[in-house]
């Protein structure tokens, strides 16, 4: 039995990401081996941390050519060799990008039976928690306080403007376009939108947060990084979260003005993160996600595409800004 793959069959260098630089391959459906499990991938999350593996190692090894190109996904346990796993059961891997994955299933557990199962990679996955613990233990933003968001159409970003909400925030997005900021207010209940693209993006923030930015939470660093940081008040915190304006093409020509003038003036605190760090509060976390689903007071979106072989177009797509909340790839 054949396992489709998508292979990262080249680097991009100064360019940015394209379908070239893929290739879909169709190599042998591997068995589980001692202690192992035998994966079935159903669902493929897009990020854009996708795109910062290729640049070096991060968090884990850099991705190298030749390679299946990298990614976590929603996958169902087809044979198991270890006792806390059976078949049927659903797991969050690091399974790539491909149709079957034969893992070690020491780290892996059964997620629960929750419906829709999309639900698992966003509001109650990756995205969810990172908005959770990036905002409430990073940003630890309170009630009356004004808040701020990049990429807030994006996945984490949507939900955690919605967080901020539901802690009594002032809340303002930062996206692309008009359409994705009225959806924003409109749909979300965010306070205001800023639209990055716009000549007037500077002015436009200022007269958004006219007392000043208490937390930003920063998915983007570059210019919006720049004028979120001109703005903050004193004291106020920023969670680094990701810098997907530096991710694809060129590197910038110079860093973020003000750093380290403005955080020293300004006392600002400054705390990068990754969602892993708060792995031991992932049960209080999704209590809460759950509640707030449940009552309405968080909305999901998500933005599934079908196919294993659009996955490359998928995630350049995402890099461009075409997704509202979280997109993923049904397998």
């Amino acid at each position: 039995m054949t396992n489709r793959q998508i292979v990262l069959d080249r680097l991009p260098q100064s360019d940015r990401l394209a379908p070239e630089h893929f290739a879909l391959s169709a190599g042998e459906r591997p068995a589980a081996g001692e202690g192992e499990v035998l994966l079935k991938t159903r669902y493929i999350s897009l990020d854009a941390a996708n795109r910062a593996w290729m640049q070096g190692a991060t968090y884990r090894a850099a991705l190298a050519p030749g390679q299946v190109m990298a990614g976590g996904g929603l996958a169902e346990v087809v044979e198991s060799r270890v006792p806390h796993l059976k078949p049927g059961d659903m797991v969050f891997a690091d399974t790539g990008w491909q149709e079957y994955a034969a893992l070690p299933g020491k780290h892996l557990k059964a997620l629960p039976d929750l419906k829709p199962e999309t639900h698992l990679l966003s509001v109650y996955g990756v995205a969810g928690l990172t908005a959770y613990f990036g905002l409430l233990e990073c940003g630890q933003p309170k009630a009356g306080e004004t808040v701020v968001v990049s990429a807030a159409a994006g996945s984490v970003g949507s939900i955690v403007g919605q967080i901020a909400r539901i802690k009594g925030c002032r809340v303002v997005g930062v996206a692309g376009g008009a359409e994705k900021g009225q959806w924003l207010v409109d749909e979300l209940g965010f306070d205001a939108a800023v639209d990055y693209k716009s000549p007037e993006f500077k002015r436009q923030l200022r007269a958004a947060v006219p007392d000043g930015i208490d937390v930003y939470f920063d998915n983007t660093g570059g210019d919006i990084f720049e004028a979120c940081l001109f703005a903050m008040r004193n004291h106020g915190r920023i969670a680094c979260c990701g810098a997907v304006s530096q991710y694809d093409g060129a590197a910038p020509p110079h860093g973020p003005r003000g750093v380290p003038g403005l955080i020293v003036t300004k006392r600002l605190t400054l705390r990068g993160f990754v969602v892993m760090d708060f792995a031991e509060q992932n049960d209080r976390a999704l209590a809460d996600l759950q509640s707030w689903v449940a009552s309405g007071q968080l909305k999901v979106q998500e933005d599934v595409i079908d196919g294993l072989e659009n996955l490359p177009k998928a995630l350049i797509g995402l890099l461009a800004g075409e997704n509202r909340g979280k997109r993923m790839v049904r397998v």
